[in-house]
């Protein structure tokens, strides 16, 4: 079945660009230039992705993705020229699964889009294990191991360990974990305490924990598991 991708953006030449590059990996598209039509696009065709635009002229697209991830999740994937930390973090924190920056380029898009319908996929099993390779974790057991070895984690290691294998190549943002390992009323704009057990976590996994080959970093975002 031909996957159906809402391109919700308003500028008609990146709206253009989108369409082609879309439409030429034969993907059916949908379009809507504000987010009221987005809304109305979601509710009535039922899209597989959006690809959502954060200037919008009717509504900031941060809030349009608070609104949407109240009553659907369907995967979006932010495509924004705004590029600094602040904006990425805030559209991840809200619900975005993935963020790419203008300009792009065809390939780096529609691997992202692939990613993104690959996690979404995964996310509606309940899956046992993870593995990258030879980085191994046993979701039902809580056991890690590092080429078929044990590895040694402390509760709150392994909780953000799992927290973040559960959706590979997703970009879980500092004060998305801290919140969730921490609890609601943690603070979130001291991440301290995440990096020490972090670096914890890279020096019994890693080979070489100053260029990890497992757990990524967003600078200035957060954390990603590598994919396979």
């Amino acid at each position: 079945m031909t996957r159906k991708v809402l391109i919700v953006e308003d500028e008609e030449y990146v709206l253009h660009v989108l369409k082609t590059i879309l439409g030429t990996d034969g993907y059916r598209i949908l379009t809507a230039k504000n987010g009221e039509s987005a809304k109305m696009k979601i509710l009535t065709h039922q899209p597989d992705m959006i690809l959502l635009d954060l200037g919008l002229p009717d509504i900031d697209g941060v809030d349009l993705l608070k609104k949407l991830r109240s009553w659907t999740k369907v995967p979006v994937l932010v495509v924004s020229a705004r590029t600094t930390e602040k904006d990425k973090v805030l559209a991840l924190d809200q619900g975005a699964d993935d963020y790419i920056s203008k300009p792009f380029s065809s390939p780096e898009l529609l691997a992202r889009i692939r990613a993104a319908f690959r996690r979404n996929i995964i996310a509606d099993y309940v899956v046992d294990t993870f593995s990258v390779g030879d980085f191994l974790i046993d979701f039902e057991k809580r056991v890690v191991t590092v080429k078929s070895v044990p590895v040694r984690l402390t509760q709150i290691e392994y909780q953000i360990v799992e927290l973040i294998a559960r959706q590979p190549g997703k970009v879980m943002t500092y004060g998305y974990l801290i919140k969730n390992i921490w609890g609601p009323y943690a603070d979130t704009q001291n991440n301290r305490i995440l990096r020490v057990n972090m670096s914890n976590i890279r020096r019994k996994i890693e080979e070489d924990s100053m260029n990890p080959r497992y757990i990524l970093t967003e600078i200035g975002v957060g954390y990603r598991m590598a994919e396979n």
